[in-house]
């Protein structure tokens, strides 16, 4: 079988997989895919769909948006500063993943404020839009009534 051209895909998966002190199978039953699938994969004999890799990238606790850019999913050069900052938010070991959830939606909606947001939805992450939409509508609960029919302080007497 001749190897596809998935950039270095597999020799990248092989490396974290290794970093990570999984062997193949374990790898492979975290990512809930095959055994001989992986190593296919690990050997650019397979190239892998985008859930896979999504699912592989949650098992190894790496970014998916840099696996999608080694099998070529994504440019390379598209927002590759924003893959890389990314993967290193997610990477850190000192953060819990609520923090690191966070602060992807802070860079996220930065981003977005200087005309460079990607525009696409994550699989991995919450959408700050709509976490933003979900507060404005906390917000404007029963800002169309007058404080005064609410409020039993302001009755008129």
């Amino acid at each position: 079988m001749a190897s596809l051209n998935v950039g270095n895909l597999g020799e990248y998966l092989r490396e974290q997989r290794r970093n990570a002190q999984l062997s193949l199978r374990q790898l492979a039953d975290a990512a809930g895919v095959s055994n001989p699938y992986l190593s296919q994969i690990e050997r650019g004999l397979r190239k892998p769909s985008a859930e896979v890799l999504q699912q592989v990238a949650k098992a190894l606790r790496i970014s998916a948006e840099t696996l999608y850019v080694r099998a070529g999913i994504l440019d390379a050069e598209r927002d590759l500063n924003e893959v890389e900052t990314r993967a290193v938010i997610l990477a850190d070991p000192t953060l819990d993943e609520r923090q690191k959830q966070v602060l992807l939606q802070i860079y996220e909606s930065f981003r977005k404020e200087n005309g460079f947001g990607s525009g696409e939805e994550r699989a991995n992450d919450t959408d700050p839009r709509a976490v933003a939409e979900d507060d404005d509508a906390d917000s404007d609960v029963g800002s169309d009534t007058d404080d005064s029919e609410t409020d039993p302080r302001r009755t008129a007497g």
